[in-house]
């Protein structure tokens, strides 16, 4: 049975923190620039963002948080975007909800959304794409 409270864990979550840190700049940039630029509805503009930050992190959490070593990377990148797009729904959803519900900014629901679908991305690459537990 794996240790959740292991160093090599806790390790492996703030490196998965710290691409997700950087995906959310990619998530934010790339959402803003089809939402607000290019007048891109708001929620595909979200998924445009999303899928943009999810292929990067997908690159730098394969190379230095988990440094897999799979010579199958096309199955490992499908893995990843099928578990980043169930987060996807998940963003969507907890942005929906928050932002039709709730009334909050939009802006800042989808950091809220993104702080629970880090989780879930997190837990499932974890276990299912980089099979570490």
């Amino acid at each position: 049975m794996f240790d959740f409270l292991s160093t090599s864990f806790i390790l492996k979550f703030l490196k998965f923190a710290a691409v997700g840190f950087s995906g959310l700049l990619v998530d934010y940039a790339f959402t803003y620039l089809f939402k607000e630029i290019f007048k891109i509805q708001k929620y595909v503009a979200n998924s445009i963002g999303f899928t943009i930050a999810a292929s990067t992190n997908y690159i730098l959490n394969r190379v230095w948080t988990f440094e897999s070593d799979n010579p199958d990377i096309a199955l490992e990148y499908t893995e990843f975007l099928a578990i980043s797009i169930v987060g996807l729904g998940i963003n969507n959803l907890i942005l929906w909800l928050i932002v039709s519900k709730f009334k909050i900014n939009f802006y800042v629901a989808k950091f809220f959304a993104i702080c629970v679908v880090t989780l879930w991305n997190f837990l499932a690459n974890f276990f299912i794409t980089f099979n570490q537990g």
